[in-house]
């Protein structure tokens, strides 16, 4: 038990504070900044009420620990080296938003908004989507070897370990504020209710944003 707790001191006390501060504004300035993933989240949540933003939000953060696991490991290092795998990836990426922009399409009625009740295969359905859009996306995975090292917080933890230290904090941080947008957003579709039309454009814009991010993902370099 002795050895147990100096090693639980001596590990707090290797790590630099100011640097674990400085990375959770900037991850926080990064997860408010629009973007595809708060936009989908903004969406599912006008369309379907707060139930399914959140199911979203929590599979598009737990996507953040495949992309974690892979920087910890240096998988993402061969990703950004090999055009072929980044490009293979990006593709496969794009092509599935497409599918779920087809299956909006095909839908046989406009969104409902503000259902009272939303099936647990739904939910499941929807963190589905958010966790695979994410994992999908490489540039997610270059990011995060862009962005992690230079926050790197103690000169004697192993840095496997500081990146999922990172990678936590980064994935409660995107959590936190993406659930923000889902409640606000929720809130906001009682309101929309009262339009007639309203799950009509909000069906449309589902599929632009499907789109959008199929489009941006697929354009995009490294």
């Amino acid at each position: 038990m002795d050895l147990l707790y100096v090693s639980f001191i001596q590990f707090f006390q290797g790590i630099n504070y100011s640097i674990l501060i400085g990375f959770v504004i900037s991850a926080s300035a990064l997860a408010i900044a629009p973007g595809p993933d708060n936009i989908f989240v903004l969406t599912q949540s006008l369309s379907n009420g707060v139930k399914s933003g959140l199911a979203t939000v929590v599979g598009l953060v737990s996507g953040c620990l495949v992309h974690t696991t892979l920087l910890a490991f240096g998988v993402s290092e061969i990703i950004k080296r090999s055009d072929v795998l980044f490009n293979a990836i990006k593709i496969f990426g794009a092509l599935y938003l497409l599918y779920l922009a087809y299956k909006v399409y095909r839908s046989d009625a406009p969104i409902l908004l503000n259902q009272n009740k939303m099936q647990s295969k739904g939910l499941t359905r929807l963190f589905r989507v958010g966790f695979t859009m994410n994992v999908l996306n490489p540039k997610v995975t270059i990011f995060f070897l862009a962005f992690f090292p230079g926050f790197l917080f103690s000169d004697t933890l192993n840095t496997v370990i500081q990146f999922y230290v990172l990678g936590l904090l980064f994935m409660l941080v995107a959590f936190l504020i993406f659930s923000s947008i889902a409640l606000l957003a929720g809130n906001i579709s009682h309101y929309l209710t009262k339009h007639p039309r309203a799950g009509w454009y909000l069906k449309w814009l589902q599929i632009i944003v499907f789109l959008g991010i199929a489009i941006y993902l697929f354009l995009s370099n490294k």
